[in-house]
């Protein structure tokens, strides 16, 4: 399997000219993604991908995700028929976590990657809930991280994507694929924002693809683009950004 995005079409600007057509304009969406690609690959990271039919031990069990956890429920979760294995839309892209590891198991070494990708969620829409939406996800592996490393990295990439005056804040959480968890705040247009979760990486999920454990650490971070989008553009509903109404594209 192939984990490196070839983000050349994403990245690239149409260079061809036509006088007589009028230019196109990027969704917001592409254009938030492209904007965090760019940050993080100033700082190190690579970009991975990986399938959005994704089975149940790259999606749950490998991420330290408990078998009777309400996540897994029909509630939540669009599982898909198959005579082979239980089969899912990915509810995160924290499943790429696990196959990039995977596919570097046999030559262990340290590595940053970013994970942009759809995501889908059996749930009622609404101004902010869609039942597919977009993820940024961030994975960082090396003979030993800190909590300090991770808040510096967030902080660095909202100062650049909202601006010198934004600043964040961790608050205890609890996530199965991370010890110690956090939710990140990020503090913006005069007051605090709930951003992104993150964390330790639980040496479960090194376990779990096949990696020792006891010498690597590593930390995850993860939220919404959509979310993004919305805080950048102030933009009121997540609907319309999947609406299809041109009236709503053709401002970018």
């Amino acid at each position: 399997m192939k984990f490196t995005l070839n983000f050349d079409t994403l990245m690239r600007m149409d260079s061809t000219k036509n006088p007589n057509q009028e230019p196109g304009h990027l969704h917001p969406i592409t254009s938030v993604i492209r904007e965090i690609v760019t940050i993080f690959k100033k700082i190190g990271f690579s970009v991975a991908q990986g399938p959005e039919l994704e089975d149940e031990f790259h999606n749950f069990d490998a991420l330290n995700v408990p078998p009777d956890h309400p996540a897994r429920d029909m509630q939540d979760t669009f599982w898909v028929k198959s005579d082979t294995k239980k089969l899912v839309l990915r509810t995160h892209t924290s499943s790429v976590q696990i196959r990039f590891m995977e596919a570097l198991k046999e030559k262990q070494q340290p590595f940053k990657i970013i994970i942009p990708g759809k995501v889908y969620r059996n749930e009622a829409t609404d101004a902010t809930h869609e039942a597919q939406f977009f993820q940024i996800e961030g994975l960082y592996v090396a003979e030993k991280v800190s909590m300090a490393e991770l808040k510096g990295t967030l902080e660095h990439f909202f100062k650049e994507f909202l601006g010198p005056e934004a600043k964040i804040r961790f608050r205890a959480s609890f996530f199965g694929f991370v010890e110690p968890g956090v939710e990140v705040d990020v503090w913006y247009k005069d007051r605090w924002l709930e951003m992104f979760g993150a964390g330790l990486v639980h040496p479960s999920v090194f376990e779990a693809a096949g990696w020792d454990s006891k010498k690597w650490q590593g930390f995850a971070f993860g939220g919404g683009v959509d979310r993004l989008v919305l805080t950048r553009y102030g933009i009121d509903d997540i609907r319309h950004l999947y609406s299809g109404d041109l009236r709503l594209i053709n401002q970018f």
